[in-house]
Order: structure tokens, then sequence, then C-alpha cells
């Protein structure tokens, strides 16, 4: 009898830590628009954004009268840089970097926001001896980056309140 009492005092305190903890799954995007157009050029980013609309309800329509919001991807851009050499001046790590940048405004209106950057930043370790693993975890890294990144610009779009019509 006294095991089992002990048992459920266990869970039911672990049950009460986690939930005390603040974790919470992330769930969909509180977004206060259901139809959204995007416009500027293609990015490596735009299917995986689309699909993150997608999976929130937004429908992502294909002319602007239909539009709630208004969404232009502006820039990315990718970079590469040594940061830091061997004493004989191999590379032995690498900085990547990754950016971009969007607007928004509601279609009534003709003020664009300010434009908003995103950035996402890894370093990872080099040997030319393993270049074929490093290099596919330097792609492993960017597509993490570019996720990272949609993850970021939704968070950014839950901001965006709309005026009353």
């Amino acid at each position: 009898m006294q095991n089992i009492v002990r048992r459920i005092s266990l869970t039911l305190l672990f049950t009460l830590m986690l939930s005390a903890c603040g974790f919470q799954l992330r769930g969909i995007a509180e977004l206060s628009f259901k139809h959204l157009y995007i416009q500027g050029s293609p990015l490596s980013i735009s299917r995986d954004l689309k699909q993150s609309f997608k999976i929130n309800g937004i429908q992502v329509v294909e002319n602007v009268e239909q539009a709630e919001l208004l969404l232009e991807l502006l820039s990315e851009t990718n970079e590469k840089r040594i940061l830091s050499l061997s004493g004989s001046g191999v590379v032995r790590e690498y900085e990547l970097n990754y950016r971009v940048s969007f607007r928004t405004r509601e279609p009534a209106s003709p003020t664009w926001s300010a434009p908003q950057t995103v950035q996402s930043r890894r370093d990872f370790s080099y040997n030319d001896v393993a270049l074929l693993g490093k290099a596919e975890e330097e792609v492993m890294l960017n597509n993490d980056m570019r996720k990272d990144a949609v993850r970021e610009v939704m968070r950014r779009l839950t901001a965006v309140k709309l005026t009353a019509k």
C-alpha cells in the first residue's frame, strides 16, 4: 500500500514539475489573416514558407484582390567565411550565415512596413580528409538555417495586426 502511494505521489510530482517548467508544443501560429499574397523573387525558402502557411490554415492566393495581407520577399543571402585556421594555414572552421529580408502591407494601404531581416548563423569544423562528409554537413546546416528562417518569419507575422475594415 505504501509503495502504491509513493508511486502515485512521484507521478503527480513529476507531472506538476513538467507543467510548471513552461514546456509547450510548438502548435500552430496565431495569425490575424487567412489569405496572403506573396510577391517578389522566388527564394529558396518560398516552398517551405508556403507549406508552413498551409499547415497554419493560411491560403496563399494568386491575386492581390483576394489577399488580406501582402508579403514581399525582398532578398536572401548565403555567406560562408573562414572562422579559424590551423598553424599551417589550413582551414579548421567555417561560419555559415543566412539572411532573408521581407516586408508586409495591407492591400488597402499604399505604405509597406519597414523591411525586416531574419538571420541565422552556424559554425562547423572542417577537415580535408572528410571532404564529402563535410560537404554534406554544410548542406544540412544550410537547410536547417532556412527552416529556422521560415519559423522566424512565421513568428514575426504573428505580430502583424490588420486594421479594421
